[in-house]
């Protein structure tokens, strides 16, 4: 187990961390002693390919976000815009269930940083191994009229302590 150090913000439209996005995700982001971001999400029906099973591209949004927001740790203002991501599908990601997502930076330059992550089943089986490259940007350089009451902490009395 790792000892949360930090809850990230969620967004409220954002099809993988957005609140009041129906059909998204809504996972939870948390970080830990050791520099990494972990997601816990469940995903639904809604998210599959075949039956029983979270369709591949669902895979990639939770880790292309997961291993981006590793950038703010320690960096609240700094965001990461991909440039590549490339997964490796180990076994079956189900839905119905909590699952987790990990992300870490493993280089860190001055505009671009590139990082490795996991999804987790239940059981702690690695389903999916990711890795990827973000360029370095500020949020005025990536939208337009970006809306800080759209991006905040949501605190809960259930967010785990450790994960």
């Amino acid at each position: 187990m790792k000892r949360i150090v930090n809850k990230q913000p969620n967004s409220t439209e954002c099809f993988v961390c957005g609140l009041e996005n129906d059909k998204g995700l809504k996972a939870s982001f948390y970080e830990t002693e050791d520099g990494e971001v972990v997601a816990l999400f469940t995903p639904h029906p809604l998210h599959q390919s075949y039956p029983g099973r979270v369709h591949g591209g669902i895979s990639a949004c939770i880790l292309d976000e997961t291993m981006g927001r590793a950038v703010q740790i320690g960096n609240p203002d700094v965001w990461g815009v991909t440039v590549d991501l490339s997964l490796t599908y180990k076994k079956p990601v189900p839905y119905g269930v909590q699952l987790k997502a990990v992300g870490r930076i493993i280089r860190n330059q001055r505009l671009l940083f590139e990082t490795e992550g996991e999804i987790y089943t239940p059981d702690g089986e690695v389903a999916v191994t990711a890795r990827a490259r973000y360029v370095k940007m500020s949020i005025d350089m990536i939208t337009d009229g970006f809306d800080p009451d759209s991006w905040k902490v949501h605190l809960h009395i259930d967010d785990p302590t450790e994960i």
